[in-house]
C-alpha cells in the first residue's frame, strides 16, 4: 500500500456532506456510521473522514494524516521523526473512527495534529471510551 493522504473534516451537517463528497467523488463513502463516514479513494488518493460536531465545537479540519501499511511502518516514521528531533506521542491498539489503530501524533507548528497511522481492522464501536482522548474521534 503507497501512503494516502488522511484529512479528518469537523462538519455539523454530515447528511449534506455526505450528500456533497458523494457528487464531487461520484461515488458513495466506504463506511457510514450515525455521527461518521469515511471515503476511502484511490484517485484522488485520500482518506476523507468526517464527524458530526456540535455547532460550537466545529472547526472544520479536525487533523490529518498519512495512512501507512502496517505498525511496523508506524514505528519506522516514528524513529526517523525522533532522529530529527520532533515530539511524537503514540497511541496504540487503539479503537477510534471505527477502527482498531497503531499511531503516532506530532503538532505542526501552528499546532495542527497530524497522525501516521495503520488500520489493524474495522470494528462496531467509535471509539475506544478507555482511551485519553489525543485528536482523532472527538466526544
Amino acid at each position: 500500500m503507497n501512503p494516502k493522504l488522511h484529512v479528518s473534516l469537523d462538519v455539523d451537517d454530515l447528511e449534506a456532506s455526505v450528500r456533497f463528497y458523494s457528487l464531487l467523488f461520484n461515488t458513495t463513502p466506504t463506511k457510514l456510521k450515525p455521527k461518521y463516514a469515511k471515503f476511502d479513494l484511490e484517485n484522488p488518493a485520500v482518506n476523507l473522514t468526517m464527524q458530526k460536531a456540535p455547532h460550537c465545537c466545529v472547526q472544520g479540519l479536525s487533523h490529518m494524516g498519512i495512512r501507512v501499511k502496517d505498525s511496523a511502518e508506524v514505528a519506522q516514521w516514528k524513529e526517523r521523526l525522533l532522529r530529527e528531533g520532533l515530539a511524537v506521542e503514540d497511541e496504540k491498539n487503539t479503537v477510534c473512527c471505527y477502527a482498531l489503530q497503531d499511531k503516532i501524533w506530532l503538532t505542526d507548528p501552528t499546532g495542527f495534529r497530524w497522525e501516521i497511522y495503520s488500520v489493524t481492522r474495522d470494528v462496531e464501536t467509535e471509539h475506544d471510551e478507555s482511551a485519553p482522548r489525543i485528536a482523532c474521534c472527538p466526544a
